[in-house]
């Protein structure tokens, strides 16, 4: 019989009817979610992966001793090479921005199986059927851990502990009553601990955070204000933003600008928090490269739920 009574915990509103991925597996992080991928699949030969990618893919890769090779990417962010799979090799490629749904859709037809689709940037995009796909909810909206699986390996979760989570809200707790900076050493420590943290099933409150939250109205501010930088910053852009009939809903609108260096700064200045995606790709590149130039240039701006189209105009009044 389960305890009756006592003090409140924190509640949730009752889940709508809307559910993203109807047969996914729910796991601690996105990275783990690569992980039960890789461990499900076996005998792996090689995984080819991107050098434009967040080095949190690695954390699996070599957890589980995974053989692995770098491609490049062009200017559409697609994949550049030509490459051929032997036996018992796979590809992994970035849903970059959450924008390149369309061309995942040609990746799977291409590749099949022999697929991964990191959606960790793309918690939206439709999964499609052959390859194996794995989405990161806590990138969308606050949730102490979480990720996601789609995959036809068997089922495997029975064998896997429930994470537990109510040690790392602090930084969401202080994101609602303090400025960001005061819980961005909080939100770093939880990042750390769930990359060193074992493959577990996703904690009960991260659970239930996931089913109360609106995700269609999520999806709709996110693309109004993506359409709303988009107009103000297409003609200087000089990334190729496909059509947004063709993909779901965006992580951030990538700017590339000749001087996005110095504009990512003046944007934090600005109180504007822009990431650079991804650090790690200065030590795995060559300057001369195009994934070096991404990095150092691509400005990842908000769109996020949590603004409107004030907001938008106001990053895109320091931009211009």
């Amino acid at each position: 019989m389960r305890p009756i009574g006592g003090y409140f915990e924190w509640e949730f509103p009752p889940a709508k009817k809307q559910l993203l991925h109807e047969n996914a597996v729910y796991l601690n992080s996105g990275r783990h979610a690569l992980e039960y991928i890789l461990k499900g699949l076996g005998n792996i030969r090689c995984l080819w992966i991107p050098y434009f990618t967040c080095d949190a893919v690695m954390v699996p890769i070599q957890r589980l001793g995974v053989s692995w090779k770098f491609y490049h990417i062009d200017e559409k962010l697609e994949i550049a090479d030509n490459l051929e799979l032997a036996e018992n090799e796979f590809v992994l490629y970035t849903n970059y921005y959450g924008i390149k749904d369309e061309y995942c859709k040609q990746l799977a037809k291409q590749y099949g199986e022999k697929l991964i689709l990191d959606n960790a940037q793309a918690l939206y995009s439709k999964s499609v059927s052959g390859p194996h796909q794995f989405y990161s909810p806590r990138k969308f909206m606050g949730m102490p851990d979480g990720g996601l699986a789609v995959t036809t390996i068997p089922d495997a979760t029975s064998e896997l502990p429930v994470d537990k989570s109510f040690d790392r809200c602090k930084h969401l707790l202080k994101r609602i009553e303090l400025a960001p900076s005061e819980g961005y050493n909080d939100f770093k420590a939880v990042s750390k601990a769930i990359a060193e943290a074992p493959l577990c099933q996703m904690s009960n409150l991260s659970k239930s955070i996931f089913a109360s939250v609106d995700l269609d109205d999520i999806k709709r501010k996110r693309r109004e204000n993506f359409e709303c930088i988009h107009d103000a910053l297409k003609a200087t852009n000089r990334l190729q933003i496909p059509s947004m009939d063709s993909f779901e809903c965006p992580l951030v609108y990538p700017y590339w600008a000749d001087n996005g260096d110095t504009l990512k700064k003046k944007l934090i200045e600005q109180q504007v928090f822009v990431a650079t995606y991804w650090p790690n790709v200065f030590e795995w590149a060559k300057e001369n490269d195009l994934e070096y130039e991404l990095t150092n240039h691509v400005v990842c701006i908000p769109i996020d739920q949590r603004y409107g189209k004030e907001d938008m105009k106001k990053i895109t009044s320091i931009i211009l």
